[in-house]
């Protein structure tokens, strides 16, 4: 099986259609400006602070690298900016454009250091490095969440940045988790540490995959092709849901085969909106149950809107058999 590199997605046909159709949406109210204008400049300066750290970090990864690389450049040139905006009156300055130029900086430069994981199929000592990825790209999130900037963060990053951010965490531990699947004697000792990184990055899928609602179909909606009509009705907005979708089943998978013997602890998964997951509320994660779920749905979706496009469900197909196998 060929070695998959992360992918860093951009706007396909579909999400602009998607975008065009959702734009101008606003959901919640806007908290009073008093309260919004003070967390809005804690945020400011935090955004500051942060910025300048992951610039010095940049510099050690393009000193380390020894030769120019795009998207360490493409961060670089991000945070600059941002230093720019953050030296102008911080009493004026957007909180949603700065979070969001961090943001896109973080994902570059984390993109970087994830394909060199990728490429040297994560060495005996990753778990260090992929923790500190994951807190890089766990960071914009939790900004918003400790200042309370907005009663639906989603409002101030953006669903896409959002679904990113989730996508980006759940792939990479799936990368992750791929590679350990192979190391037989790190199983036999490690295997508890396994469900851990599975569940995690299980969750962060379905997160990825809940973020925005299915599109409502009604005469007020107009579609080029009912099979994109089709799509937008399951939740499904680009290729990386389906992915997402295929990633997490396969994850399941691996939490049965490899996981079945280790305690069985609370670990929940929160999707408190239906989305491309079709799961809907916060419960313990059931591998099985979760996997069965999911699989199903990518099957159906690949073999149906998608038919024409030739997505390969061999490998979904033979999971869900050992699914029912387990069952039996």
């Amino acid at each position: 099986r060929a070695r998959k590199r992360l992918h860093h997605p951009a706007p396909s046909a579909l999400e602009i259609q998607v975008a065009a159709l959702q734009r101008g949406h606003v959901t919640g109210a806007r908290p009073p400006v008093v309260a919004m204008a003070a967390a809005g400049s804690s945020v400011v300066k935090r955004v500051e602070e942060l910025g300048d750290l992951a610039q010095a970090h940049i510099q050690q990864l393009s000193e380390a690298a020894g030769e120019d690389d795009h998207f360490l450049i493409r961060a670089s040139a991000a945070l600059e900016k941002l230093k720019l905006l953050c030296g102008e009156d911080k009493e004026c300055s957007n909180p949603s454009n700065l979070l969001e130029l961090y943001t896109q900086a973080i994902l570059d430069m984390t993109y970087f250091e994830e394909n060199n994981l990728v490429d040297e199929d994560f060495p005996e000592d990753s778990s260090q490095k992929v923790k500190e990825l994951i807190d890089f790209l766990s960071e914009p999130e939790i900004l918003v969440k400790e200042n309370n900037l907005h009663p639906k963060h989603c409002d101030l990053l953006g669903d896409e940045l959002l679904e990113c951010l989730s996508w980006r965490r759940g792939a990479l531990l799936y990368m992750y988790c791929h590679s350990l699947t192979k190391r037989r004697e790190w199983l036999t000792k490690k295997s508890c540490l396994l469900k851990k990184y599975l569940v995690d990055g299980i969750s962060y899928l379905l997160q990825m995959l809940n973020f925005r609602c299915p599109i409502q179909l009604n005469e007020g909606v107009s579609f080029q092709d009912l099979d994109t009509a089709k799509l937008l009705s399951e939740g499904i907005f680009s290729d990386i849901h389906l992915l997402a979708m295929m990633y997490s089943g396969e994850m399941c998978y691996w939490g049965l085969k490899h996981c079945a013997d280790q305690p069985s602890e609370n670990h929940e998964v929160d999707t408190s909106v239906s989305g491309a997951s079709g799961i809907t509320h916060k419960e313990p994660l059931d591998f099985r149950e979760v996997g069965e779920k999911i699989l199903k749905k990518y099957v159906s979706v690949c073999e149906g809107p998608l038919k024409e496009q030739e997505w390969n469900t061999t490998n979904a197909k033979q999971i869900l058999n050992f699914f029912q196998h387990r069952t039996n």
